[in-house]
């Protein structure tokens, strides 16, 4: 364990801010999931510029890596163009 104050704070830190993006990267990851589940047209354009702004929020702030995000918003672009 951590022997300086300075260690033990960004200790303590470093667990916070895991707790902090693990929920954010979970909620994307439902979203996510739920909108590759949509086999309606008109809720999955509905809920694609919400699912994409969440990606570009979570990009902007260094939980998911940028180019993850671009990814996933593709795919999804492709996912909700292809529907009927």
């Amino acid at each position: 364990m951590a022997n300086h104050k300075s260690a033990l704070k960004r200790a303590r830190q470093a667990e916070k801010r895991r707790l902090h993006n693990r929920y954010y990267a979970k909620t994307m990851r439902n979203a996510v999931r739920k909108l590759r589940a949509t086999t309606e047209k008109a809720a999955a354009v509905e809920l694609l510029p919400k699912v994409t702004a969440m990606l570009d929020k979570l990009a902007k702030k260094n939980i998911i890596h940028r180019n993850k995000a671009a990814n996933l918003k593709s795919k999804l672009a492709l996912h909700v163009n292809k529907l009927a």
